[in-house]
């Protein structure tokens, strides 16, 4: 299935007719979309595992320098992360395609499936290593929040969603947050006990919000933040300072290279991410129709269209 197929789009809340059921896929069968949004219009969510579609509003900035952070889409790094964690957090839901295909960061080259459950390289990665089950969640840049939504229906025991403190962006996260984790759209029922918005700028280390949550989260949630390369250290920083010590402890960032690969691939650098006290565990680069081959960093002349459809997620973990 295609990985936008679970977004739709509702009409102005005065004309309820204008309702689209067909997917964004399906409207676009030939070029995937990879940002959705528009502030006269909602997305729905929609999961065979949810009870009812999520319903997810976009900020409407107005200054420039609210419009250049591109917060006000949901793009397809959050669906691509909203669907591992359902994956791995709820029994009996499988990934298709699975998980399995990743770069071997110590030999550099790529390992089957075969290879890594014979005991050679590293291990598979599964779609269960997504569950947050018990787990306290972060998703910086969070945008619409879709993924800390997830999060929160599906068992989290804590997730606070952040973005840049700006109102409009703050505002609409916080509204999306709190309008969408009621037990009503869980599938148990149940939700979160703790649920948190906030602002926060990353390498902004000093304030209150800052200071209260160093090394508090078990999970990290990363989607296309990468875009921008001279704040990829900002954000190497504000990873490495909300993420829990302890060898358990993980950053998920997705990514994807609509933007051009080379704007986002410094910021796995192990030089760059060491001196932070973090490490790529896995990283892979996996398409809209869940084909998935090795990481690159630099895979020459890209067509446009086709680069759009891959995104790179990586797995990151203190250096241990």
């Amino acid at each position: 299935m295609l990985l936008t197929a679970r977004v739709s789009i509702v009409g102005p809340a005065d004309e309820p007719e204008d309702y689209l059921s067909d997917s964004l896929g399906a409207i676009f069968p030939d070029d995937v979309t990879n940002s959705h949004g528009d502030p006269d219009q909602s997305l729905l969510y929609t999961s065979p595992y949810l009870p009812h579609p999520l319903e997810v509003r976009v900020a409407d900035p107005i200054e420039t320098k609210d419009r250049l952070l591109f917060s006000h889409y949901l793009w397809n790094a959050s669906l691509l992360l909203a669907e591992l964690v359902e994956a791995g957090s709820l029994e009996g839901v499988v990934l298709e395609p699975e998980l399995g295909v990743f770069q071997d960061m110590t030999e550099g080259g790529k390992v089957s499936n075969r290879e890594a459950n014979a005991g050679q390289g590293r291990s598979r990665v599964s779609a269960k290593d997504f569950d947050i089950r018990g787990k306290s969640t972060l998703e910086v840049g969070a945008g619409t929040g879709l993924p800390s939504m997830l999060a929160a229906l599906l068992g989290a025991s804590e997730v606070t969603a952040v973005d840049y403190p700006t109102p409009v962006v703050v505002d609409t996260l916080r509204k999306n947050v709190n309008f969408n984790t009621q037990p009503k759209f869980s599938p148990s029922g149940s939700v979160a006990p703790r649920i948190h918005v906030d602002g926060h700028a990353w390498g902004e280390l000093e304030t209150p919000f800052a200071l209260d949550n160093k090394r508090k989260f078990d999970r990290l949630f990363v989607c296309d933040c990468l875009w921008m390369p001279d704040q990829h250290a900002n954000l190497q920083r504000s990873v490495a300072w909300f993420l829990k010590d302890g060898p358990e402890s993980r950053a998920w960032v997705i990514a994807g290279f609509h933007s051009g690969r080379s704007k986002m691939a410094d910021f796995f650098a192990k030089e760059a991410l060491a001196s932070v006290g973090l490490e790529v565990e896995h990283i892979w680069e996996r398409d809209c129709e869940g084909v998935e081959r090795p990481w690159s960093p630099d895979r020459g002349a890209e067509d446009p269209g086709v680069r759009k459809r891959w995104l790179t997620i990586g797995i990151l973990r203190r250096i241990t």
